[in-house]
């Protein structure tokens, strides 16, 4: 059951020594936010008291019942783009409402849970529309950075960048050297010691500079007005269903930024205090957190990594550390916010100016264009998009063409290969024997597909069916590397099935795993393809291939009067054996050369003798064809030969195996095997019974 993790460290018992720690990690979270919460609010559009008031509101939500012991919510640079946009179009109110319906989509993801599900955004779109932000940002303090004292600046950038640089003549040098100043002091601070809060640190040294000096800069005071002190009472927008719908995809694009922000945050969290966030909690904390923040008046929150960062360096253990942040920035609303009137513009926009830097991800971005050529191009559509059309036409698009991408990739990485004469499951340079290699009979073909089998290996399937010009008698489909499968790939099955009836052929399935068998089973696949043609393993499929071709799999007793019996074999040694009984049996000239230098210099190596004196050909032995070629000789030995057999006893016959396949070599090895532990068998060997004999005993057993 997810519960905020506030709850769960008060119950767990909550230490006076800990609520030291958080408290001063708190107070300089706290001193840190002023300035950012200010710079924020201002630069989307929104009178300076809103950021102190969400830091307030959504800070203390995001932490009471946020699933991370550290994280401290409150406005963020991510979303000034898409804050700026909606009160431009629809007012306050229209920011109000879109808030508050991105805090409902944010917990019905939380109690969903599909907390885990929102962090599958790509990575190029993040780092694409979050550098897209930082140059918007950027581009937004341009006017206080210069001075120009421009009334209004259009949204559109490319228009935006036109007023700029049609108005350089009205730059005021003292606003930009306050706020190359600003930029300046927060860089050395950072440098020297990140715990030192340097917003904080530049905004009050470049307001009392001007402020001693009088320099002619414009400042909060002069544009806004004074600012209220005061905590507003909740308050609900005009609601109508035009605007509900207008704003839907506002909504959504917040929800998302800040349901990825917030998540993001929290992982970068855990790898600094080594413990793991809950995700759905997390987001049912923002959804709240965005709820409350608007009903008080105030813009989006969510989780900012920056203040998180800096929360676990000052100290801060458990949730507590947010809420002190929280009721710090409460009063510094309540009692200092008229003497943020003095703060110049500038020194807001140097610190904005940093902020859209920090943002930009220039490294990684450098970093991503060393990679996949897919990936660059998402990252720089996304980043496109963002800038020049809007930041909730520029996430989903980014993701679609991610999507696109990874389709693209999987359909390439999803392989048919079709397999005739014989199939190999090793490369011959690396099974130079052949032991993994299979002859398949005439007639059959073995189908085996890689990958995925969803609508993009669909498409490649059927190609592949298509090069085949006439329908074989049975027709095998692998799916051993085939994990998953979706309607289209079903689909093309059911084709095939079809198909496959119509012209007499025998559809069989090997190796299908268990998640593509459950999905066949539940449409009914299964069912009309019938139970019977659904085989666990190649071997076993190959076996049902013969015996619906009418090859009957012959007996050990079949494979002996193919081969015979040679009463007269005499030899002094085993390689005498060896060489006599590869000239005398019936073979061809070449397959006995090889047969008799593989069995030759298998014996050189080790004796080959099993079991109550049994000498039986190493599986390197060459193979035949065709299935019905197979064959077992047996030779009498006179006299019997020491043979090196493990029970000491000589060897009185010596049985020769020659196979289709590896396989049914070894599986005709461990039948002669069997039936040699047999008393009965072992007595007809000694007394050297007839051929007739001996096969119609080894027909009557099972």
């Amino acid at each position: 059951m997810d519960r905020p993790r506030l709850w769960e460290v008060l119950r767990e018992g909550y230490s006076l020594k800990t609520f030291g720690a958080d408290l001063g990690a708190g107070l300089i979270v706290g001193v840190v936010a002023i300035p950012l919460a200010v710079a924020f609010a201002i630069a989307s559009g929104v009178t300076p008291d809103k950021g102190l008031l969400t830091a307030v509101i959504g800070g203390y939500f995001v932490s009471a019942l946020g699933g991370s012991n550290v994280q401290i919510g409150g406005p963020t640079g991510a979303f000034i783009v898409i804050v700026y946009g909606i009160v431009s179009k629809f007012g306050p109110d229209g920011l109000i409402l879109a808030t508050m319906m991105a805090g409902v989509f944010l917990l019905i993801l939380g109690y969903a849970r599909l907390g885990t599900v929102i962090q599958f955004i790509p990575y190029p779109v993040i780092v694409g529309f979050t550098s897209g932000i930082a140059v918007i940002i950027f581009s937004s303090q341009v006017n206080d950075f210069l001075g120009l004292g421009l009334a209004s600046v259009p949204a559109d950038f490319l228009e935006k960048w036109g007023l700029f640089l049609s108005n350089l003549s009205g730059i005021n040098g003292l606003a930009v050297g306050l706020a190359l100043g600003t930029v300046g002091v927060i860089a050395v601070l950072n440098r020297l010691d990140r715990r030192v809060p340097a917003a904080l640190v530049a905004l009050l040294f470049g307001t009392g500079l001007v402020a001693a000096l009088g320099w002619p800069v414009e400042t909060i005071g002069s544009r806004f007005g004074a600012i209220s002190g005061t905590l507003p009472f909740p308050k609900l927008p005009q609601v109508s269903v035009a605007h509900l719908r207008e704003l839907l995809l506002p909504a959504f694009s917040i929800a998302l930024l800040s349901g990825i922000e917030s998540l993001l945050s929290a992982v970068v969290a855990d790898g600094l205090i080594g413990k793991k966030h809950n995700s759905n909690q997390e987001l049912i904390g923002q959804g709240f957190a965005n709820l409350a923040s608007a009903l008080f008046g105030g813009i989006p929150a969510t989780g900012a990594i920056a203040r998180t960062a800096t929360n676990i360096k000052s100290g801060g253990q458990t949730p507590v550390a947010g809420i002190v942040h929280s009721v710090f920035l409460l009063f510094v609303l309540l009692y200092l916010s008229p003497l943020a009137g003095a703060i110049p513009l500038a020194v807001l926009a140097g610190i904005l100016a940093t902020v859209s830097y920090n943002m930009s991800e220039h490294r990684t971005v450098a970093l991503l264009f060393k990679g996949p050529p897919g990936d660059v191009f998402v990252l720089v559509a996304t980043f496109l998009l963002t800038v020049l059309v809007d930041l909730t036409v520029a996430i989903p698009v980014g993701i679609l063409f991610a999507l696109l991408f990874f389709l693209r990739k999987m359909s390439q990485a999803s392989q048919v290969t079709v397999h005739r004469d014989e199939l190999r499951d090793t490369p011959e340079d690396l099974d130079p024997f052949g032991l993994t290699k299979m002859t398949l009979p005439q007639g059959v073909e073995v189908f085996e597909v890689e990958g995925p089998f969803f609508f993009g290996a669909a498409e490649r399937f059927k190609e592949a069916m298509l090069m085949i010009e006439a329908a074989p008698k049975v027709r095998i489909l692998r799916l051993r590397h085939v994990p998953s499968i979706d309607a289209s790939g079903v689909m093309v099955l059911k084709d095939l099935l079809k198909n496959a009836k119509a012209k007499g052929t025998h559809l069989l399935f090997a190796t299908v795993v268990p998640d593509v068998r459950k999905t066949l089973d539940k449409i009914g696949f299964t069912q009309a393809l019938g139970e019977e043609n659904m085989l666990a393993d190649i071997l076993t499929a190959l076996e049902r291939a013969r015996a619906l071709l009418g090859h009957a799999e012959p007996t050990l007793g079949d494979r002996l009067r193919r081969g015979g019996v040679d009463l007269q074999l005499n030899a002094t040694d085993p390689f005498e054996v060896l060489r006599h009984a590869a000239a005398r049996f019936p073979l061809s000239p070449n397959v006995s050369k090889h047969l008799l230098q593989s069995m030759l210099e298998r014996e050189e190596m080790a004796g080959t003798a099993m079991g109550r004196g049994l000498a039986f050909p190493h599986p390197r032995n060459p193979v035949v064809a065709h299935h019905d070629q197979e064959f077992v000789a047996l030779s009498y030995l006179k006299p019997a030969l020491d043979w090196g057999a493990a029970d000491g006893e000589p060897v009185k016959a010596v049985f020769f195996l020659v196979a289709a396949s590896v396989q049914s070599h070894l599986k005709t090895l461990a039948a002669l095997a069997k039936a040699s532990k047999d008393v009965v068998f072992q007595s007809m060997l000694d007394r050297q019974a007839s051929l007739d004999e001996l096969c119609a005993w080894l027909d009557r057993r099972p």
